[in-house]
């Protein structure tokens, strides 16, 4: 009976699953016909169609015109961002399946849904690499927080591909923790689609898999991204140099992206100084940090990825808020060793945590939001979450390091 019943609930599971996804990919089409915008994605989907159906290079003059000219209706003025595609060639391998949908309205809807559909991957496989197996109506509310959270609908709005990057990132490390080196290799050499958000994990993975003497993951990783730059340069022999020309360009039509930008914007006296301190200090934290990881388990490499995940954001390389849902592993990190460790009251304490993030983000987004052409957040929401985190790191440090010792403390509260 039981051999009966199993095949027809996998399929009503299957069917439930693909309408929810085909309601959820309509709502999105809907939006985005109402809310014009997804400009992350408008540049990249641009790039990649160009690219694809007429041989343009996303780099050229050509393309970043045709870009403007459909965002803003006509070129950008100065002091308006140019939209320039700015991502390694490669990366057209994650557009190139939307970018040959002709009705942009409908790329970005189904785009927002494979980005949604990304946020519970990762809160998922972040649960996986802790180990952590929240209670049922915990788990559906790390879900929901995952979508609704600021960190995780920003870049879905705006369509940045930071969240497949962070999906990568979490996948790399759980494959790393199975001693699958091969593809924790490949995942690796693939988030590098964004390199400001993977610019110190990667030293990190080798460094720790050179002490480990893990040499296949290096292979594995060297081997790919060579692959990935060799197979595009040969399309585009000189992609690298016209990217390289977008990203110095850059920092010329954006908001401040770094601490110290951000700091001589508020306060032009003193501001560079403060930022560079900032920077010398969380470089010495991280030496220090790595050095001690070195030959040590994987818990303890986890634990300081997931700070060097958060440090990435503040130590002076150029970054946004749409790529602060690297972080998330971070925050699961936290919050399961607070659910592990005060049991009773765990669940309550890991709900404080969640809406206390939830709102507060939203709210210092509400209150500090500017308008021009277009909203804009306020560098404020650069600092309350990273900061957060590096404070909650270290406060749960010995457990999430010492997963043995935490057990045998569980084992005595039980008893008590």
């Amino acid at each position: 009976m039981r051999d009966k019943r199993s095949p027809i609930l996998v399929y009503i599971v299957t069917v439930l699953f693909v309408v929810t996804l085909i309601g959820i990919s309509w709502s999105n089409y809907r939006f985005a016909l109402q809310n014009p915008g997804g400009n992350d994605f408008l540049s990249r989907w641009v790039g990649a169609r160009y690219f694809l159906l007429n041989g343009w290079s996303p780099y050229s003059e050509q393309t970043s015109e045709m870009i403007q000219n459909i965002a803003y209706g006509e070129l950008a003025d100065e002091g308006r961002d140019k939209m320039l595609f700015a991502y390694p060639f490669y990366s057209i391998l994650l557009f190139a399946p939307f970018s040959l949908i002709g009705n942009y309205a409908l790329a970005r809807g189904l785009w927002m849904t494979a980005l949604q559909t990304a946020l519970v991957l990762i809160a998922w496989l972040s649960l996986s690499a802790t180990k952590w197996r929240p209670s049922k109506w915990l788990l559906i509310v790390i879900f929901i927080f995952s979508i609704f959270w600021y960190h995780g609908l920003r870049p879905t709005i705006n369509g940045n591909a930071s969240i497949f990057v962070a999906l990568f990132i979490i996948l790399a490390l759980i494959s790393i923790r199975n001693e699958k080196d091969v593809a924790g290799g490949i995942w690796l050499a693939l988030s590098t689609i964004k390199p400001q958000m993977v610019a110190l994990i990667i030293p990190l993975a080798i460094v720790w898999s050179i002490s480990k003497r893990r040499w296949l993951f290096m292979i594995s990783f060297f081997s790919s991204l060579g692959l990935l730059l060799a197979a595009f340069s040969a399309l585009i022999p000189e992609w690298v140099i016209q990217n390289l020309h977008q990203i110095l360009a850059y920092p010329g039509y954006t908001l401040p992206g770094t601490p110290g930008e951000i700091f001589a914007e508020w306060m032009p006296g003193i501001g560079k100084r403060l930022g560079w301190l900032v920077t010398i200090s969380l470089i010495l934290v991280l030496i220090l940090e790595w050095w001690s990881v070195i030959n040590q388990d994987y818990y303890g490499f986890f634990w300081t990825a997931c700070l060097t995940l958060v440090v990435t954001n503040l130590i002076g390389i150029r970054t946004a808020t749409e790529n602060y849902i690297a972080m998330f592993p971070a925050l699961i990190l936290v919050l399961s060793v607070i659910d592990k460790r005060w049991r009773r009251h765990g669940g309550w304490l890991v709900v404080l945590n969640l809406l206390g993030l939830f709102v507060g983000l939203w709210l210092i987004f509400l209150l500090t939001l500017q308008y021009r052409d277009q909203p804009i957040q306020n560098s404020i929401l650069f600092f309350p979450l990273p900061v957060y985190l590096i404070i909650a790191l270290y406060w749960v440090r010995w457990w999430a390091i010492r997963p043995p010792r935490l057990l045998i403390d569980e084992l005595r509260s039980l008893r008590e």
